[in-house]
């Protein structure tokens, strides 16, 4: 058996920031004023911007970014693996999508986010699942979201 401790390593973090252990960080950017709950598992090559917070249990995976002013609420899952190919990418990484994500963006509890882009000024509601990009700003829920007339 062979144990890998988690933990921070590799983090570009201003001074600001705070991460509430445990927690598991490495190779990713995190702007001031970034608050990050615990049990979350930021990976790498994910840029968070000023002063988003991160709540508990929740997973970001490798090529996501989120701007400034977010929320993410807790237990919100961010998906890189399409399983195009009908099953898991497994290390491939050729095979991960990117997401990215705007300004003032709130993300409800227990969501799941595919590999899209999110403008600024959006709600997704707890639980959505968001399979396509997001032009528009408004709230949107359901699955798959959709924006609330």
């Amino acid at each position: 058996m062979k144990i890998i401790e988690s933990g921070i390593k590799n983090v570009d973090a201003h001074e600001s920031v705070k991460v509430i252990m445990p927690s598991n960080l490495y190779g990713c950017i995190l702007a001031e004023n970034v608050f990050v709950g615990p049990f979350v598992e930021i990976q790498s090559d994910v840029k968070i911007g000023a002063r988003t917070k991160i709540q508990s249990h929740s997973f970001i995976c490798e090529l996501v970014s989120i701007g400034e002013d977010c929320f993410i609420g807790h237990g919100v899952m961010f998906i890189n693996d399409t399983f195009s190919e009908g099953g898991p990418a497994g290390g491939d990484q050729s095979k991960w999508k990117q997401t990215n994500v705007g300004n003032k963006v709130s993300i409800g509890s227990n969501a799941t986010v595919m590999p899209v882009s999110i403008c600024d000024n959006v709600v997704i509601g707890a639980g959505a699942v968001v399979t396509k990009d997001i032009a528009e700003s408004g709230t949107y829920v359901g699955n798959p979201a959709k924006k609330l007339k």
